[in-house]
């Protein structure tokens, strides 16, 4: 079974949703109580025992983005949150640093309007993640920036620009299915906690 490394576990917190706050319990200790989960979900399987369910609450995300995350997270993405509205349904949430973004993508040029960008910016994404036998797909439904509709092409670069790594230089594709880590096999969206199955 593949190692459920830190990064892996934020892509996993993400995946499974990010919303406001409100009515929401964080604590160190539930951050705590996800690390612990992410822990299980990780560990060995004995060959043919039954599937393994292990919830994760809205909370338990919320708590761990809040208190463990920063370390993992990509440069200039701050507070993400979650909210998991059910029906595989989530809303997700982070500040993005424009400028730390203007950097990345500007080609230094002085009109090159990537070097215009500036500030910090509260971006939403709402959509439904769809899961099956190891296999997942987000179906995005809608996108902000600073409460303003956002393409889905520009959400798609933003996340292209974030998601690049040596072993995928293009970053992650948005309309893309995508191996679930862990040996899980699907992932049960409910209101306020996520199920996974392994």
């Amino acid at each position: 079974m593949r190692y459920l490394a830190p990064r892996s576990a934020c892509a996993l917190a993400v995946v499974l949703t990010c919303a406001s706050l409100d009515g929401a319990t964080l604590s160190r200790q539930q951050a705590e109580t996800f690390e612990r989960k992410v822990v299980e979900i990780n560990g060995p399987r004995r060959a043919g025992a039954p599937p393994r369910r292990t919830s994760l609450t809205q909370d338990e995300i919320n708590s761990w983005f809040t208190f463990r995350a920063q370390p993992v997270l990509p440069d200039g993405i701050v507070d993400p949150q979650v909210n998991i509205i059910g029906g595989g349904r989530m809303t997700g949430q982070a500040t993005m640093d424009l400028e730390a973004i203007g950097k990345r993508r500007s080609s230094g040029g002085l009109l090159d309007p990537w070097t215009l960008l500036g500030g910090r910016v509260p971006i939403t994404v709402t959509g439904t993640l769809q899961t099956r036998e190891g296999v997942g797909r987000f179906a995005m439904e809608s996108a902000t920036l600073a409460g303003i509709p956002v393409p889905k092409p520009v959400l798609q670069e933003i996340l292209s620009l974030y998601s690049r790594s040596a072993g995928h230089p293009r970053g992650v594709n948005l309309d893309a299915p995508f191996p679930l880590p862990a040996a899980i096999r699907q992932i049960e969206v409910g209101r306020g906690e996520a199920v996974v199955v392994q």
